[in-house]
């Protein structure tokens, strides 16, 4: 039998906690004290006038909201004025990125547009009265004198400002709100006030369909289209826009008629029962041979469509079997899985079905634990930097807190208007606790991204999407699944419906082959950690195309080494991950690869600050090296950097990059720079933009990739050096490896 070199785990025995101190940082600010009162101050008193201009009802128990943008140079958390609002009483509620050109930079440098951020305030009418009298009065030196230096802008929300999209011309539509507003006092408070102001205005409703995520309530509204702007005049308002419909469940490749000759279905039970996967989708035909591993689940959802069970069943079966190829059996499934129907009729016949369909998968979410889950569904909405969906919010919320490996479709809008932005991603595929998952044109050499395959950059934090893309049809080469009837045929389609199960299914297979001692967060690695970039835009295919076969991902070359870490981290602490190398010295150039991925709570009231967890990758290659004599730890090197985002509206420093839950990189070095090189962890948590230390370590998973392509038998010296520490993952069911 051939040598097997397996990947290698218990990387984390190779950690140790380490202590950083990080030196003093100098601000020296855009503007003198002076400049700042005299800029400030006016516009405090602007945005006084116009919030005592609002009608009474619309400031529940008086209370209004303000905006304070803050200048680009001050937005660390560190920076998170405080003391400014709590001097006034006001409460930050939320915030947003925003596109600016400051008046000032510091050391003279000329003004350039960036991105910053725009909290937004709540508070009485009276709390601002005050803050417009105290603003004027503040002397140098105080903390709150301190957090005014970091203010480029105060101002009161425009109505026209939070009415997002277009809107029919007249008649009636399904709106979507969004309130200021939590699920603590959402319902006892701000929705009575809510439903009392609009009933003001002639609309009676009990807003029963309605979601909270973080410090927003999303709502679902009838009412006239002229009564727009005096909705959305109600202070706590956020945004409003016409409900969005649900992405039309056809394929995006066109094709005709099916493959006549049928499909011949695997015998065996699904390798590993014992996985729970979930898919939520349009349902599977009524007796449908796929059935025998795949249970069918319509509770709470009205009668089925044909059409939508034909994607269903499409997309089960790219989850099961993947792209099928005629005259071959169909390969055994991996895991069994549960589809849930969440659609019922036509989408374009029931104008309230996109949150009935999130509540479902949401019940689901919430009651019933899975190790996976795909979601090919959502709305029919491209991503907007400044706004969060509650779809995304929600499906967010429920990840961040589980292990679950999500997939998610990025939409078939890649041919959209690409001026307007209508190409981007769709709604929920910018969760960055799932992988959103694109489609490849070919599953073999020559590979590019599907036309149809919308393109990203996702939101930052979440900036690198889609992640992942997969093959899912072209017209030159369909995407072939079982078609319906009891006797299967093949049925050719296409889309990034079909791309995102079959990437799950790898996954599946990862996590079958090498059982309960990989965490998915390590599957998550290990699959992001293999993917081919090829010369693809990263914009259009995320960190590239998923490996081709197990194999790839789980076996090495003798030349290689590849290491798996997976441990927790306290807040504001460090940890250092060694490198294994041989004990002999290496020759050549040597490829570094190495891949981190955790989850994150989020706050989708502060999309710009979404993800509450930061790690922090640092890279020390030479542990002798020190620029300094006194220096306590070794020189660092720079490694993840900027990975090439063509970002369009968005805008991101290096500093910025630790807030993404996903980095990934490879570097060469001479062998001789390298002596027990090392990754240090450091974790940055905040809540809302600002400093906090939750009382849980956060979980993550790296992954390493040594190669010296002048050391032909690598593997084996690493694991006679470290063979009593670290593991080889051999796979826990002996068969062949194969996807």
């Amino acid at each position: 039998m051939a040598k097997l070199n397996y990947l290698l785990g218990k990387g984390e025995r190779l950690t140790n906690a380490v202590t950083i101190k990080g030196g003093p940082v100098v601000k020296e600010p855009p503007y003198t004290f002076a400049q700042v009162k005299h800029r400030v101050a006016p516009m405090v008193e602007r945005a006084v006038r116009s919030i005592d201009l609002l009608p009474a009802a619309a400031c529940p128990d008086d209370r209004a909201v303000a905006s304070v943008t803050l200048n680009p140079e001050y937005l660390a958390k560190s920076y998170y004025p405080a003391e400014l609002f709590r001097s006034a009483g006001l409460t930050a509620v939320g915030s947003r990125p925003r596109r600016i050109t400051p008046q000032g930079r510091s050391r003279g440098r000329a003004p350039e547009e960036t991105v910053t951020t725009e909290f937004f305030v709540m508070g009485t009418r009276e709390n601002f009265r005050r803050w417009s009298r105290i603003v004027p009065g503040l002397n140098e030196g105080s903390r709150v004198s301190d957090d005014l230096m970091t203010v480029e802008e105060v101002a009161a929300p425009a109505v026209r400002d939070k009415i997002k999209g277009t809107l029919p011309e007249s008649g009636d539509a399904v709106l979507e709100v969004v309130l200021h507003a939590d699920a603590l006092g959402g319902d006892h408070f701000m929705l009575p006030a809510f439903r009392h102001y609009i009933a003001g205005l002639g609309i009676d409703q009990e807003l029963e369909r309605k979601f909270y995520a973080g410090g927003l309530c999303f709502l679902e509204l009838d009412a006239p289209v002229q009564l727009v702007e005096q909705i959305a005049t109600f202070a706590p308002v956020r945004a409003l826009r016409e409900m969005p419909k649900l992405r039309i469940l056809r394929p995006a490749v066109r094709t005709s008629g099916i493959v006549s000759e049928p499909i011949e279905l695997p015998t065996e039970a699904a390798l590993d029962p014992s996985l729970k996967v979930a898919i939520f989708d349009g349902g599977i035909p009524d007796q449908h041979p796929i059935t025998a591993w795949t249970t069918p689940v319509a509770q709470g959802v009205g009668r089925g469509h044909p059409d939508l069970a034909r994607h269903g069943l499409g997309v089960t079966s790219a989850f099961l079997f993947g792209h099928l190829t005629p005259g071959v059996t169909a390969p055994r499934p991996f895991a069994n899985v549960d589809h849930y129907r969440v659609l019922d009729l036509d989408p374009s016949q029931n104008k309230y079905e996109l949150y009935e369909v999130l509540a479902r998968i949401d019940h689901v979410l919430a009651t019933t634990p899975y190790d996976f889950i795909n979601l090919s569904i959502g709305p029919e909405l491209a991503i907007q930097d400044d706004d969060v969906h509650a779809w995304t919010a929600v499906l967010d919320d429920r990840l961040s807190r589980t292990d679950t490996f999500a997939t998610v479709a990025v939409g078939n809008g890649g041919e959209g208007d690409e001026s307007a932005a209508l190409n981007r991603i769709q709604v929920p595929s910018d969760c960055v606790n799932a992988i959103s998952v694109g489609a490849a044109d070919r599953p073999d050499a020559g590979w590019r991204r599907a036309p149809y395959s919308s393109v990203g950059p996702g939101r930052s934090p979440g900036l690198m999407k889609p992640d992942l893309v997969e093959f899912g049809g072209s017209i030159e080469r369909p995407f072939l699944v079982l078609s319906d009837g009891s006797i299967p045929l093949l049925e050719p389609t296409g889309g990034t419906s079909f791309a995102s199960p079959s990437l799950l299914r790898l996954a599946t297979g990862v996590r079958a082959h090498l059982g309960p001692n990989i965490g998915l967060l390590a599957v998550r690695a290990l699959m992001v950690h293999g993917a081919e970039i090829a010369d693809h835009p990263r914009r259009e295919v995320g960190w590239g195309r998923v490996p081709r076969t197990i194999d790839e991902i789980i076996l090495c070359d003798d030349d290689t080494v590849r290491v798996i870490y997976q441990g927790e981290i306290s807040p504001a602490k460090s940890v250092r991950a060694l490198i294994p190398l041989p004990a002999e010295p290496l020759s050549g150039m040597v490829e570094i690869g190495a891949t981190l991925c955790y989850k994150s709570l989020t706050d989708p009231h502060h999309p710009g600050n979404y993800t509450r967890a930061g790690l922090d990758l640092t890279f020390r290659p030479h542990e002798s090296k020190r620029r300094e004599e006194k220096q306590t730890h070794a020189n660092t090197k720079s490694f993840f950097g900027d990975p090439g985002i063509e970002r369009g509206q968005t805008s991101l420093s290096r500093a910025g990059f630790e807030w993404e839950n996903v980095q990934h990189a490879h570097r060469r070095f001479k062998a001789a720079t390298l002596n027990s090189p090392c990754f240090d962890i450091h974790y940055n948590a905040r809540l809302e933009g600002r400093g906090f230390e939750p009382e849980e370590q956060l979980p993550y998973a790296l992954v390493v990739t040594v190669r010296a392509r002048k050391v032909p038998d690598l593997y084996d010296r690493v694991l006679r050096r470290w063979g009593t520490t670290l593991e080889a993952m051999r796979p826990v069911i002996d068969i062949p490896v194969r996807t």
